[in-house]
């Protein structure tokens, strides 16, 4: 079992996706989801823009994976396509990609340009891996994401760094104890909302590295 630590550039609700009871990364982070397999440990750690440096946003032990086909026409996601002028949560639906005639169709989303319209550049970094992660068994914190406590980052040598780190899950086993223990009373729940929940409607674009109110 390996253990996939990276810094949370934005948190919005949509990657990950840790609404209707099932935390889902299906976009963003290619290089993670194609790595990352079933029993492995996935933990996102907040970075600077967030003001959130030393704490844990989330973290989600893959249960399953799944292409985005499969995602797309499993009944039990249907609640994760997003819906533009629904509710927040819906609005940030990470269901978005399937392929139809050897293309790749995108649904209005976080991911789309600010008129709705597909964005190639989001199309191609997120489907460069074909493969969505889920979890039920997870913890996501948001705004409430609890301080690791210095000892256990610095004993794995933990750095608040661009990219993500893999670590084999003894090293980290004094961080998964502390995840189970302290946080037991959090498991499979959104404790609180995203820290940039109140900007569901905003668009984000790999090419600009920009968000689009």
């Amino acid at each position: 079992m390996s253990v996939y630590m990276y810094v949370v550039a934005r948190d919005f609700g949509f990657a990950p996706n840790p609404f209707h009871g099932v935390c889902t990364l299906a976009t963003c982070k290619p290089v993670v989801r194609r790595m990352a397999k079933t029993d492995d440990w996935v933990i996102g750690m907040g970075g600077a823009k967030l003001d959130a440096v030393g704490r844990s946003i989330f973290a989600m032990q893959v249960t399953e994976t799944l292409s985005f086909n499969e995602y797309w026409a499993d009944p039990r996601f249907r609640d994760k396509r997003p819906v533009r002028n629904g509710s927040r949560v819906m609005m940030l639906g990470d269901n978005i990609y399937r392929q139809e005639d050897g293309n790749w169709r995108q649904l209005d989303s976080h991911h789309s340009r600010p008129d709705g319209t597909p964005d190639l550049h989001n199309i191609g970094t997120d489907t460069g891996t074909d493969r969505v992660l889920v979890s039920e068994h997870f913890f996501y914190f948001g705004r409430s994401a609890p301080e690791v406590p210095k000892a256990i980052l610095d004993e794995i040598g933990y750095t608040n760094l661009r990219g993500h780190r893999v670590y084999l899950d003894d090293e980290c086993q004094d961080l998964l104890d502390w995840l189970k223990t302290s946080q037991s009373a959090h498991l499979n729940r959104v404790v609180d909302d995203p820290f940039q929940f109140k900007q569901s409607a905003a668009r984000y674009s790999v090419s600009d590295d920009k968000i689009f109110n």
